[in-house]
């Protein structure tokens, strides 16, 4: 969907590329440029570059790029329609025309309306004669009213209450079914409500929208939890738990729990800084969430062996965003709320700052796996903590820690130092081969997908991509390139698209650049656009290399033309035989 070029212009000179991914990603100056940890894959070394004179962005790990609406878009997980708006909303700009709505962008606020309608809806019921067994659960919770409203908590009656309330209010079925709040049943088709007589939880993101909702029984049936599944303004494994409210704790640190309820008694006893994962495993996508509003994430999971393999992989997860990791061990296997029921606020604030940090914490669970009081266990857990201690980046930090160990094991802490010293070259060797084969696989699956016919035309494909990323760079290559090449002459057809959409815009006296092209091209297709343009950034080109490329990729397509000369009529034949005999001399 086009917008006027103007106001883009205006809308990006107003949202600074840098000052937009920085509320994102902790970025440092390097000479013209800026550079941070990827947000879109987990890494331990910045390959995330930010272009300020090109208002664009490219990571060299993963390959995703583009200008400030690609960046919002895919981090907001937004519409492209959504994400200017966004933008605009940030700089105090109006849209140009309210009328230039789509429709996935309509449909997706009216999601965000039905949503909100709904919550309070099932808080209104929550006070009701019919919602008295829901009041009376979160009472026996020890929640307070202002708790209750605070969170918004609500409950869901039965009969298709909700369905027949967002009826009458004039919203469609499959709105209904686009929010995930009805389903039709498999055996009927008839239409009916997802959470019915459960106590609700709504989850509301950082800017105070409602964008999914969980819902718990009050007995023993299952599912105990029954949670929004991914809708257009919901994503599981993008969201946590209560953030709209920790985001603003002055703390500096964020404590990750399990679950709603834990989150919520915590913001009751005081620690407003808690937030938990959305009815799914902590997945590298919260952790990077994470890291954008704390320094330090403080881990509270439960003591059995799910709840130990999640905090295995949240460490794992968060020590990659480069994030300071404690772990809180609650005495007796209890969970939050029940140790604040037992012993108050005081002495959990106690086990907070006791706590251990991510290290130690494993170097406990490692030595519960293993007998040192024999020679054997020795030897077996000192082997796993040298494993753990190689994958420390800081040589102080190894440092340390072997001395600890070596202290209470009695043993070498040279010969110590020498076996993690050992195992991480070997560690950061695979480290490397894995992110350079993860960064290869990702660019060709990109191109693949994009661009399929690239791979049988490696030759024209690198010569159109090296063009073209001349060409949006260097706007002023186009009139004498595009007299001596036409857009039939280009091999690949998305890159036959994209010349004939630079072309077009040049000759209609239009900016080129990567801002005004982000309304008509997928993630994936900037993401390959923003590579070609990386491609020329790093390897300046001439008027007359723009001008070889273009020699080139006609070669290749007249090339392509004679591959089979028994269709050419015969002037085309003498033409290829005499262009066949140039090709040789």
């Amino acid at each position: 969907m086009a917008l006027p070029d103007m106001f883009l212009q205006e809308l990006i000179s107003r949202n600074p590329i840098t000052d937009v991914v920085s509320s994102y990603v902790r970025l440092r100056q390097r000479g013209r440029t800026a550079v941070g940890l990827c947000p879109f894959h987990g890494e331990k070394t910045p390959s995330f570059t930010v272009y300020p004179e090109t208002s664009s962005f490219y990571c060299f790990g993963c390959g995703a790029g583009g200008d400030t609406i690609t960046f919002i878009k895919k981090i907001e997980n937004l519409s492209y329609i959504d994400a200017v708006r966004f933008l605009a909303d940030r700089c105090g700009m109006k849209m140009p025309d309210d009328k230039t709505d789509d429709a996935v962008s309509r449909l997706r606020m009216r999601i965000l309306e039905a949503n909100r309608d709904a919550a309070r809806f099932f808080h209104r019921m929550l006070y009701s004669p019919e919602g008295r067994e829901g009041l009376e659960y979160f009472y026996k919770r020890g929640y307070t009213d202002k708790t209750i409203r605070r969170f918004g908590l609500g409950y869901a009656p039965g009969n298709n209450s909700l369905l027949h309330e967002m009826r009458r209010m004039g919203y469609k079925d499959d709105e209904l079914t686009a929010a995930f709040l009805a389903a039709r049943s498999k055996r009927n088709n008839q239409l009916y409500d997802i959470f019915q007589r459960r106590v609700i939880i709504p989850i509301i993101d950082i800017r105070g929208n409602v964008i999914a909702f969980g819902g718990r029984v009050l007995d023993d049936s299952k599912p105990k939890y029954i949670n929004t599944s991914d809708t257009l303004v919901f994503k599981k494994s993008n969201g946590l738990f209560a953030l709209n409210f920790a985001k603003a704790s002055k703390e500096g640190s964020i404590i990750l729990c399990e679950g709603y309820m834990d989150v919520i008694s915590l913001h009751q006893a005081g620690f407003q800084n808690a937030v938990a994962a959305l009815g799914t495993s902590f997945t590298k996508e919260h952790a990077l969430l994470l890291s954008r509003y704390a320094n330090e994430a403080i881990l509270i999971f439960d003591a059995d062996s799910a709840g130990q393999k999640g905090a295995q992989r949240a460490i794992s997860y968060l020590r990659q965003s480069g994030i300071h990791i404690r772990v809180v061990t609650i005495p007796d296997g209890k969970d939050p709320d029940e140790f604040i029921k037992k012993y108050g606020p005081e002495r959990f604030k106690l086990l907070l700052e006791k706590s251990a940090n991510d290290i130690e914490y494993q170097l406990i669970q490692l030595g519960k796996k293993h007998s040192l009081e024999t020679s054997d266990g020795r030897v077996s857990y000192l082997r796993e903590a040298a494993i753990l201690l190689s994958r420390l980046n800081s040589s102080i930090e190894r440092d340390v820690y072997a001395g600890k160990l070596a202290d209470e094991l009695n043993v070498s802490k040279s010969a110590l130092l020498d076996q993690i010293e050992r195992y991480r070259n070997v560690a950061v060797k695979n480290m490397k081969k894995a992110e350079l084969s993860q960064a290869i696989r990702q660019n060709e699956g990109v191109i693949r997908k994009v661009n399929p016919e690239a791979a049988s035309n490696i030759r024209a494909s690198r010569a159109e991509e090296g063009l073209l990323g001349l060409l949006i760079l260097n706007p002023d290559y186009i009139p004498a390139v595009s007299k001596r090449l036409q857009p039939d002459d280009i091999v690949t057809g998305f890159n036959k698209n994209l010349y004939i959409k630079l072309l077009e815009r040049h000759k209609n006296g239009q900016m080129i650049d990567l801002s005004f092209l982000a309304s008509d091209y997928q993630e994936d297709e900037m993401s390959y656009i923003s590579r070609m343009v990386q491609n020329a950034r790093e390897n300046p080109g001439t008027h007359e290399q723009a001008l070889e490329y273009a020699d080139i990729i006609i070669s290749e397509k007249k090339m392509l033309l004679y591959s089979n000369p028994e269709n050419l009529p015969e002037d085309k034949l003498r033409e290829m035989l005499e262009f066949i005999r140039s090709q040789k001399k």
